[in-house]
């Protein structure tokens, strides 16, 4: 079975561990179904397990990938929800390409529970951007952020995939959305999106009621700065810096929420798919590659340039 995987760990050069290649089908675990993949899409987590980070050696080889659609033996046309329960994982769940092979393959089994019907109007390559990176986004906002309640958003460093879902959401919720980006190009993608993009640390026009922050430590404050009273900052990660400053003065005085936020639900995955079929927001794709071309899309995620996600359409 062609699949890209990992087949050695290199911490400072993740994509010489990259090989595409074939590699055997393990056997379908009971109540698994096997997926015919059309569409898989890239996350940094990727370059984090070839990097060794969550996977350890003796799991290679590994196919990776965490994001796909395809279709059952039924023929029925599915998103597969990324999140595994694993109760040998102290999280009590893993993700597909940690402990079982991932989605970056012809085939991939799934647990029946983890197939959610793609709709019509949801193409395969648009399906496959969102059980990683949206669905966290959708959850920050809806679930943990409360943005039903909301009336401007500040979304911390654009470009990424979790922060350029976050803005496309917040502005297909009818949300005031204000994003950061240090770099002046993808401020100007950001404003097309219908946002308004300013510098790191610059001063908002308002407070906002929800923060969505994935960058950490050199954003924080900045964060805390623009939240309103009862304002919920949303952490998903911590990508520039885990340890950050909190002004524990700020927090009780400003009545302030930090929640953290992980991944998502499968009935949020069906949810945030329904606004997909509603025409209210599409996922941004930054380019698509043809299977064949798995090894090109993995270097344009590492050097970091992208706008959206990088996808790969299997039958291409």
């Amino acid at each position: 079975m062609r699949a890209a995987y990992a087949s050695a760990l290199h911490p400072d050069e993740p994509l010489r561990g990259l090989t595409i290649g074939d590699l055997p089908e393990r056997p379908v675990p009971d109540g698994w179904v096997p997926i015919e993949v059309r569409a898989s899409s890239l996350n940094h987590h990727d370059l984090w397990s070839l990097r060794g980070v969550g996977l350890p050696a003796d799991r290679l080889p590994m196919i990776l990938g965490c994001d796909a659609a395809g279709v059952d033996p039924d023929g029925a046309e599915v998103v597969i929800y990324p999140v595994v329960e694993d109760k040998a994982d102290p999280r009590g769940f893993s993700l597909f390409s940690e402990r079982h092979p991932g989605t970056i393959a012809e085939r991939v089994a799934a647990p029946r529970e983890n197939l959610i019907p793609k709709p019509a109007g949801v193409s395969f390559a648009e399906a496959a951007c969102l059980p990683t990176a949206w669905l966290t986004a959708y959850r920050m906002l809806v679930t943990r952020g409360r943005v039903a309640e909301a009336g401007a958003v500040l979304v911390q460093g654009a470009g990424g995939g979790v922060a350029t879902a976050a803005v496309a959401l917040g502005v297909a919720l009818g949300k005031r959305v204000y994003v950061t980006s240090r770099e002046a190009s993808k401020r100007e993608r950001i404003t097309e999106l219908g946002a308004t993009a300013v510098e790191p640390g610059a001063r908002l026009p308002e407070r906002v009621d929800v923060v969505i922050e994935s960058v950490g430590a050199p954003t924080f404050a900045h964060s805390m700065k623009c939240a309103a009273p009862g304002a919920r900052i949303v952490v998903c990660g911590s990508t520039a810096g885990h340890l950050a400053e909190v002004d524990l003065r700020r927090v009780f005085a400003m009545q302030l929420e930090i929640l953290g936020s992980s991944m998502g639900t499968p009935d949020e995955l069906a949810a945030l798919l329904q606004l997909v079929a509603d025409g209210r927001v599409r996922p941004v794709i930054d380019s698509t590659f043809g299977f064949g071309a798995a090894g090109e899309a993995f270097a344009r995620l590492h050097a970091g340039d992208v706008f959206g996600k990088v996808v790969l359409d299997h039958l291409a």
